[in-house]
């Protein structure tokens, strides 16, 4: 029996090793899935790695910006990182359920590593040109299309299912703080000494996670079992997602969310120079404003410690409502105020589909899973910001804003209504707010004689 998540995560409890407990040190704990060691190393590495990955992201736009003078040119440099996802996603999902999750992590975060370092030497060296910096950029979403699938399907194996929900929410809380500091060093490196140290410093922090890799308990993990290589395990894996309302559904409502929803760099600038007639700090303040609420949001959710659809669709309702009272927000301080409510609920909306995907999905299907999850929320990036862009340069950024709201509101409706059909359910509205109760039973709707 194995003695990984369950002993660290509840200490004298003999009886069943693999359980946490309920209450406040056990399952529900804000905190609970750090008491594991494994974890515990893993979280610690990806907070580096995460402030770096955002520091490169910031000197690479400003680099890009500096060689060119062109805001299409950081267009094409962020659309050529998003673009391996979106071709080869799902092919990501397959090796990482073929391959044992620990060595396939140690090859891609030091290629990560790799790509960060040879980008400083070029631009040190005062040898940087555009093409250099596209060329690292589609590297990186190559390498991107194997490590997100497996640093996601590696998580349940470092934690045991019943920490899952509460690992993925600190997970995003992780990736929510490095955006609160990441930027901000960088902007001091950028000013101070140059691109080229912010690409170095990112290179070299993926050291912190490649030492947790290794630094872990392998007879603590609860490893699955890899897939032999077959035929069809591509075709598998969406024949599987597409016999499961519990996971299509999700995907899908993520999939309109992150398309139509998640287009703040289009909305924000425009707001900044069209309507509130701001400067660059403005535009840092809207940002962080939205990466705090973010913050707030994985917290709150980590505290949860499950993962259920109705709080998947509430969230999604309340995230669309809240971009639409946004776009036409009078003050601003208003707008402001608003951005924090929106990163809780956007926040919630990922956390929460990508735990409950999980936690429906078996373990050796998960790889493929996530990789379609994945590909599905980033994925659609490409696709909906020219969309939105165009809308809100010619009708303007409230409009735009607005636009991005009708459809993801349209799309959790309608989802809600898909889901509540599934499982028989109607929604009940009392004071206690929107809830699905079960629909009543054929017998009790025929009249009485």
């Amino acid at each position: 029996m194995s003695t990984g998540t369950g002993a660290d995560s509840a200490p004298g409890h003999t009886s069943t090793p693999t359980k946490a407990p309920a209450g406040p040190a056990g399952r529900n704990s804000m905190f609970s899935s750090l008491r594991i060691r494994n974890y515990r190393l893993f979280a610690t590495g990806q907070v580096v790695s995460n402030t770096g990955t955002w520091m490169q992201r910031i000197a690479q736009d400003w680099l890009v910006l500096s060689l060119t003078g062109s805001a299409s040119a950081v267009g094409i440099t962020i659309a050529l990182q998003f673009l391996p996802m979106l071709m080869f996603g799902l092919y990501g999902g397959v090796l990482a359920d073929r391959l044992p999750k620990r060595p396939l992590l140690l090859a891609t975060q030091s290629a990560m590593g790799l790509t960060g370092i040879a980008l400083a030497v070029l631009t040190l060296a005062g040898h940087v040109q555009v093409w250099h910096v596209y060329l690292a950029a589609f590297l990186l979403g190559l390498v991107t299309v194997v490590d997100n699938p497996a640093r996601q399907t590696f998580v349940p194996e470092m934690v045991g299912k019943d920490q899952v929900a509460n690992a993925v929410s600190l997970n995003s809380a992780n990736f929510q703080s490095a955006r609160l500091v990441g930027p901000a060093i960088a902007g001091v490196l950028i000013t101070a000494v140059g691109s080229g140290w912010a690409f170095l410093l990112n290179g070299l922090s993926f050291a912190a996670p490649i030492a947790g890799l290794l630094m872990m308990r392998t007879k603590e993990l609860h490893p699955v079992e890899p897939r032999p290589r077959a035929k069809g395990q591509l075709r598998e894996g969406l024949q599987y997602v597409a016999g499961r309302p519990e996971l299509i559904w999700p995907i899908v409502l993520v999939g309109f969310i992150g398309t139509f929803g998640f287009n703040f760099p289009i909305w924000l600038s425009a707001f900044v120079s069209d309507v509130f007639h701001g400067d660059a700090g403005t535009y840092g303040l809207f940002n962080t404003l939205i990466a705090a609420g973010s913050l707030a949001g994985a917290l709150l959710a980590a505290r949860r410690g499950h993962s259920r659809l109705r709080l998947l669709v509430v969230a999604a309702v309340l995230f669309s409502v809240l971009l639409l009272v946004t776009a036409f927000a009078p003050g601003f301080w208003l707008f402001a105020a608003l951005l924090v409510p929106i990163g809780v609920f956007g926040l919630t909306v990922n956390v929460t589909a990508n735990s409950s995907v999980q936690m429906a999905t078996d373990p050796e299907m998960r790889g493929r899973v996530m990789a379609l999850f994945m590909m599905v929320f980033t994925g659609g990036t490409p696709l909906g910001a020219p969309l939105l862009g165009w809308i809100t340069d010619t009708y303007g950024a409230r409009i735009g804003m607005a636009a991005g709201g009708v459809i993801s509101l349209a799309a959790s409706v309608g989802i809600a209504v898909v889901l509540a059909r599934v499982g028989n359910l109607r929604v009940r509205l009392s004071r206690r707010g929107v809830t699905f109760v079960p629909a009543a039973a054929p017998r009790d709707l025929v009249p009485a004689a």
